[in-house]
């Protein structure tokens, strides 16, 4: 795809979207249920596109494993969300580090070069959408996390993956993403 960029100058919506690029997330957990980002121009399960980005129902975001927009599974991703926007301050639960984020949830499919750039994209579109709309439509996806990767993976085996991180800060979007999870000094190896 070609892709371009239209800079804002005022935009109608402000709310801040992470998209939050894992297992899923559990839809009606208590302290992550309000800051769930909901697609405003889609009707929930009605079967069609109503906002015609090419995926039906995409209410909170979408499931690239199974291919629909069931994101509500994974305990890796509930945890993951909960870091970054679990409401606090209700007595419940844990706090996240911003109460005030929407988390938009897109469950990816593996490691592999293309379903990567897949998951990378949904965000991506919806950030587009909202620059060249001046934020009245798309999403204001300002990063997207993934907790995920390829352990000793190198720039080189993967260069259309490096290069989408450019694409995506082209647009807006900061890329957070883990480390190792394994017992190695990460700035040495």
């Amino acid at each position: 795809k070609a892709y371009q960029f239209v800079k804002t100058k005022k935009l109608k919506s402000n709310t801040i979207i992470v998209a939050v690029i894992d297992s899923g997330i559990d839809t009606l957990h208590e302290d992550l249920k309000s800051v769930l980002w909901t697609n405003p121009r889609e009707i929930p399960d009605n079967g069609i596109d109503d906002d015609k980005n090419g995926y039906s129902d995409d209410v909170h975001g979408w499931n690239f494993q199974k291919n629909d927009s069931n994101v509500n599974e994974g305990s890796h991703g509930v945890n993951v969300n909960g870091m970054i926007g679990a409401v606090g301050n209700n007595g419940i639960g844990v706090t996240g580090i911003n109460w005030n984020v929407k988390m938009m949830n897109v469950v990816y499919a593996g490691t592999e070069e293309s379903s990567v750039i897949e998951s990378y994209d949904y965000p991506l579109q919806s950030r587009i959408l909202y620059n060249n709309t001046n934020g009245s439509e798309g999403a204001f996806v300002v990063s997207v996390n993934s907790s995920w990767g390829i352990d000793y993976g190198k720039p080189a085996d993967a260069p259309i993956w490096c290069n989408f991180y450019d694409v995506m800060g082209a647009a807006g979007i900061l890329s957070v993403a883990a480390t190792s999870n394994s017992n190695v000094n990460v700035d040495v190896d």
